[in-house]
């Protein structure tokens, strides 16, 4: 297993093993002993969700002030944003795009406080992931997906899913 720092303080990627047979593959996603090393100290998950999208469908940019969170696509292809919006951290108002896939595995460890957000590539896509606290809608932030200057490399018109609730999200800017 890898851990590979990006330009967001406290945000990595981790890649796991993927164990190959004839039979297919074998990735170990979570198992608390191992990756007790790669996480900072009191980052404990209690609460594990999932979405499935469609092609084209931009969730986010959401998050809270609280909550680490370790996604991970285990189905298609999506792209995933995150952008540091936390006052007083060295890296606030950077962005990056991670691409996550069935085949790459990789898995981004997200900071409490900043936000994020993806885009479906393939047909139809899996965003899975763990969260440190409960989800309370009343402590979750909600940005404009071009928040920050988000550049997403594809056309308007290949955007086919927004919520309203993303739609009407304020812009957020540094």
């Amino acid at each position: 297993m890898l851990k590979r720092e990006t330009k967001i303080q406290g945000c990595f990627i981790i890649v796991p093993e993927v164990f190959y047979d004839f039979r297919g593959e074998y990735v170990e996603t979570w198992q608390k002993n191992y990756y007790q090393h790669l996480l900072p100290e009191n980052v404990e998950f209690v609460q594990d969700d999932f979405s499935v999208s469609r092609k084209g469908v931009l969730r986010g940019l959401h998050g809270d002030p609280q909550t680490w969170k370790l996604v991970q696509c285990p189905m298609g292809e999506l792209l995933l944003g995150v952008l540091d919006v936390r006052d007083g951290s060295p890296t606030r108002g950077v962005w990056e795009l991670f691409p996550l896939n069935e085949k790459n595995r990789w898995q981004v460890l997200i900071p409490a406080g900043c936000a994020n957000g993806h885009l479906c590539l393939s047909d139809k896509c899996m965003f899975d992931y763990k969260q440190t606290t409960f989800y309370d809608q009343q402590k979750q932030f909600s940005y404009y997906y071009n928040s920050g200057g988000i550049i997403w490399p594809v056309p308007r018109w290949f955007l086919s899913g927004i919520s309203e609730r993303d739609a009407n999200a304020p812009t957020w800017i540094p």
